[in-house]
């Protein structure tokens, strides 16, 4: 579809390759020896480059850390699991589909439960060997799959969960399948692997993708203002739809936004994405092809941490970068269209929608689907799903949305919701705008907790609200285990990445509408240092503020931490204290 321009505008070419390159080239478009690896019963674990290929079909290597030091004193192999992260544009998935990856979660995991995910879709943790091809085939026969969830590819492409406006959300919803579809890998490995496929003797071929894949993964999201609840500037690729009467007519497009930096390492930063301007909605294919095609081409192949679109837009300029789009394309870029965000947050309780449908966000702390103590969240959500007619919609922040609910079922639904304590009206807005990724004890990468740490810390934060007569706001709150973006603390007012066991770097001073990088305000300090320095700076914001300020505007107001405008340039820059 898009011409290619194959001259890089720099050196590129001329730096040697990472190692990651050599494994894409050699695997046979993605199959490796992964089938030989499953076959193996003397490891839980693959091998050698199949660590790294099972991430194009969505999963990861992991193992309990809990259970690793004990487990290594018995001289025993780790408990090796994969975690597998669903492909679900949208978020959107029916009642008949949940009743199925509950019974496998309960019945084949070691965990037990589902873990919704801030890219709308959702995890298994802790697949056995044995598991992972029946986990596959089961996905198969429900429509789905887990394709380009994870490695250098699109990955599960995000859009507003907006439950209100449903034409436009339909609308847009459908670009987001479409775009989703369009980028995925064309290789038939994941058929061949994981669902016994036929064969074929035609090679295979990646028109969009490129025979080594991208240079480091991509991600895309559909936001509908006024809600930037997908938060689209953390994203590679960002479509801001532009509605008029109801009907989408087009989309704003961002390019280059991105979370991850690694510490130490200063020519990595968060980085929110750049307006390119407005196309019509019937162009969408075509500059969503242009631009992965001109990040696949241009993209740093030799280091890895420089790898992102970000960096990309960086090192080559971004008039550059944006003028090749529409040389591949065939397509100028309009003028940008005016849009606003008020805001990022779920609508939680009852909503109803334009098309006299209703809707009930619930919210999911952590969006951990298990059956706690006094409070059966997946067992009850099971038994919804077993009258539901409508479909579950899952948020990028962790929540579901039991969708399209007719009137004539709404109070049956709201006895079940009830009955097993589903909506919890004593939730304060401060725990609903606060999110944390897995961490411990799952995650490989991370070096602090954050889903455990969270629900505490939170109460410590509503405290310090309460203290000084704030009870009735809320502060975004975010916190990951490590400095990549999965918990998107680089877009938070406060914002905790993990530096090692009990010890975080704070970086305050973002929006609540999700386009500003906060700064970092202490490095690797405790959570009691936390505590005190936001105790002070609340009580500063009570006494302070202007009428509805938000916290993280206050901070940058009153001179507490510079903002970040250009964090290529001045992300590291001393802040003030």
């Amino acid at each position: 579809m898009s011409k290619t321009t194959n001259t890089k505008p720099d050196n590129q070419e001329q730096q040697p390759l990472s190692d990651n390159e050599r494994l894409k080239r050699e695997s046979n478009f993605l199959r490796g020896t992964i089938v030989e690896d499953l076959k193996d019963g003397l490891t839980g674990g693959f091998t050698s480059d199949n660590f790294q290929l099972i991430r194009f079909h969505g999963m990861y290597q992991q193992d309990d850390r809990d259970l690793r030091s004990e487990r290594t004193e018995e001289k025993l192999e780790p408990l090796i699991n994969v975690m597998l992260r669903c492909r679900l544009p949208g978020g959107i998935i029916s009642p008949e589909q949940w009743l199925s990856i509950d019974r496998f979660a309960s019945e084949e995991t070691l965990y037990g439960s589902i873990r919704l995910t801030t890219r709308q879709t959702f995890q298994f943790h802790g697949v056995l060997k044995p598991k992972i091809k029946p986990m596959h085939q089961l996905l198969n026969r429900l429509g789905l799959d887990s394709i380009a969830t994870a490695g250098d590819v699109n990955r599960n492409v995000l859009c507003t969960s907006n439950p209100v406006e449903s034409e436009l959300h339909a609308q847009a919803y459908e670009w987001a399948k479409k775009i989703s579809e369009h980028l995925l890998p064309k290789t038939r490995a994941y058929a061949e692997v994981f669902l016994d496929g036929e064969k074929l003797d035609a090679p295979d071929h990646e028109p969009v993708l490129g025979s080594t894949y991208l240079p480091r993964k991509f991600k895309t999201a559909v936001v509908i203002p006024p809600q930037n609840d997908v938060d689209v500037h953390a994203n590679d690729l960002g479509f801001v739809a532009v509605g008029k009467n109801g009907k989408l007519t087009g989309f704003n497009v961002l390019v280059g936004g991105g979370l991850a930096m690694t510490y130490g390492d200063k020519s990595t930063y968060p980085r929110t994405a750049t307006e390119f301007g407005y196309i019509d909605a019937k162009n969408v294919l075509k500059i969503a092809e242009a631009i992965v095609t001109t990040q696949r081409d241009w993209g740093n192949r030799s280091n890895r941490r420089n790898a992102k679109t970000k960096y990309t837009l960086e090192r080559v300029g971004i008039d550059v970068f944006k003028t090749e789009v529409e040389s591949r394309a065939g397509i100028k870029f309009k003028p940008a269209k005016p849009y606003e965000f008020t805001g990022r947050g779920d609508r939680f309780g009852w909503v109803k929608g334009i098309d006299d449908q209703w809707h009930l966000t619930l919210f999911i702390e952590n969006g951990r689907i298990l059956d706690f103590p006094g409070r059966p969240i997946k067992t009850g959500i099971a038994e919804i799903a077993k009258i539901h007619k409508g479909d579950f919609r899952l948020t990028a922040n962790q929540n579901l949305i039991i969708a399209g609910v007719p009137e004539a079922e709404k109070t049956l639904i709201d006895s079940l919701v009830k009955k097993y304590g589903l909506l919890d009206e004593s939730v304060s807005e401060q725990r609903k705008d606060s999110m944390a990724c897995v961490a411990f004890p799952t995650c490989p990468l991370a070096m602090a907790e954050a889903e455990r740490f969270l629900p505490e810390f939170v109460s410590d934060v509503e405290g310090i609200l309460k203290k000084y007569g704030l009870e009735n706001e809320s502060i975004i709150f975010r916190v990951t285990g490590c400095p990549n973006g999965c918990g998107r603390s680089m877009l938070a007012e406060v914002g905790l990445t993990g530096k090692a066991v009990g010890r975080y770097n704070l970086y305050l001073g973002g929006d609540r509408i999700g386009t500003r990088i906060p700064r970092l305000y202490k490095e690797n300090i405790t959570v009691e240092e936390i505590r005190n320095i936001l105790d002070s700076l609340v009580q500063s914001w009570s006494a302070k503020r202007l009428k509805n300020e938000d916290f993280g505007d206050f901070l940058i107001r009153s001179g507490i931490v510079h903002p970040v405008k250009d964090p290529a340039k001045d992300f590291y820059a001393e802040t003030v204290i």
